[in-house]
Order: C-alpha cells, then structure tokens, then sequence
C-alpha cells in the first residue's frame, strides 16, 4: 500500500519511526523503495551529483526532470520534491505555478519549501488551500548559505525559540511535516513534542519522528559529507577499483 501523508501523521501518534531518503533517479529511486524507505525525497541537494558546490543554481527544470524519473521507480513510498531557490520566493502566484508544474509533470505526492518566516508560512498555507501538499524545513536551510552558512542552527536562546516558533506556524499553515536540520537535540525534542504533524530530523539527533539523510552520504559515494551524515558503505572506493580492474582488464586484453 502506497504511503500518504496523513499516514505519516498516524505513525508519529504510534510512535512509529519514519524513514526517509534521497533519490536522484529511476534505479537508486526502485533500490530505495524496495528496501521499505517510507518517504523519498527528491531534494536539492542533488546539486552536488549534478557537479554543484551548493544547492542555489539548480533550476526548477532540473528537478522535474530528475523527480519523473524517480517517480517512475516508486510503487510505495511517498515522493517529495524541493522547489529549488528562487522558484518560489519572490511571490506567492510564483510558488503555487512551480508546486503545480511540480505534481502535475512528475506524479510526486508533496512539495518542500525551506524557511519558517511570515511571508513563507502564508505561502505554505495558499499552497495547502489550493490543494497542494507541503513539508517545511526549518533550522539550516541550504538555500540559505551565503546568509547562514553550514553550521548548526539554534544554538542561543533566541535562535531556538525563533525555530520553534517557525515550526509551529508552519503546522498551523497547514504543512503535514517539517524537517529539522542541524539543530541541537534539545530543541528537536521540544519541537517533535509540541507538534502534531511529524519531524524528519537531519542532524537534529534521535527524537525526531523520522530520519532523513542524503543517499550520497549514506552509500559513501560523495568526496565529502556532513559530520552527522553515517556512511553505510563505500561505494566510491568499490566503484573506483571495480571500473579500474576493467580498464586493466581491457588494456592487458585479458578481457574479454
């Protein structure tokens, strides 16, 4: 049975664990959903496999496209695609013509927008009254770089009562979950409590109602990953010394 969001909400009342990862196309997308990930999201972050340093110049093109792919590789979980920088900021007419372009061209079930501030918690909630489903993201948000950097947000008083105030209003806007990036484990805590729609914690410690990682990281297949990202396995280096024994192989004319 395919998942919906008003599932997830049901597993965080059970206290079930939500499980979330990243998918940048077809076959990573099938391998993922065949492992029972619960949520796939088709995050901007897969700039770094497209050869970006950070998230900024990925086009909304770019992510539809790659999202028909994954899409067509998912039976069961629950698809969600980032609206990348800038596609949806600048007014709320533009963020509803991306979201639609979005569910309309890729069959994706949601859409995810960084940022708690006012402007985007009323974005969030005329999206959500026309029909559009929305995850929000709060604490480090990538788009965000050049403002906030990559370190961990909500570490003073102030910054974390303005994350949590973030988060509520972004439930009450009518988001049906919310990602907690790189934030200290206390303060996910006291937000997974307050909330009633799930936290898919990143780096946000293990009190979230759910993970979520980028699939990169966790297969060990980018130079360089974050320091709460786990590295599964090393896919890079099995990759790198496979394709090497084959040009070996080929130049010493032992294969075929």
């Amino acid at each position: 049975m395919a998942v919906t969001n008003q599932q997830l909400i049901q597993w965080k009342q059970q206290g079930r664990a939500i499980v979330a990862l990243t998918a940048w196309d077809y076959a990573i997308a099938q391998l993922l959903d065949a492992a029972g990930v619960d949520l796939i999201l088709v995050g901007d972050s897969m700039a770094a496999v497209l050869g970006y340093e950070t998230t900024l110049p990925i086009s909304l093109e770019e992510m539809i496209y790659h999202a028909k792919a994954v899409r067509r590789g998912v039976k069961r979980a629950l698809v969600v695609v980032d609206l990348p920088f800038l596609t949806y900021q600048e007014s709320i007419s533009q963020a509803m013509h991306s979201a639609g372009r979005v569910l309309k061209e890729t069959g994706a079930q949601a859409v995810k927008l960084e940022g708690g501030y006012p402007a985007m918690v009323e974005t969030v909630g005329r999206l959500v009254q026309a029909g559009i489903p929305v995850m929000g993201h709060v604490g480090l948000t990538p788009q965000s770089v050049h403002q906030l950097g990559l370190r961990q947000q909500g570490k003073t008083q102030e910054a974390s009562e303005r994350i949590l105030q973030e988060a509520i209003a972004l439930e009450q806007a009518g988001a049906f979950a919310v990602v907690l990036e790189h934030i200290p484990s206390q303060l996910a805590l006291e937000i997974t409590q307050k909330l009633r729609i799930p936290t898919i914690g990143i780096g946000a410690g293990g009190d979230c109602d759910g993970q979520v990682l980028v699939t990169s990281d966790v297969l060990g297949l980018a130079e360089r990953h974050p320091p709460f990202a786990k590295v599964y396995t090393n896919l890079r280096e099995q990759i790198t010394t496979a394709v090497a024994t084959y040009v070996s192989e080929v130049k010493e004319r032992k294969f075929p």
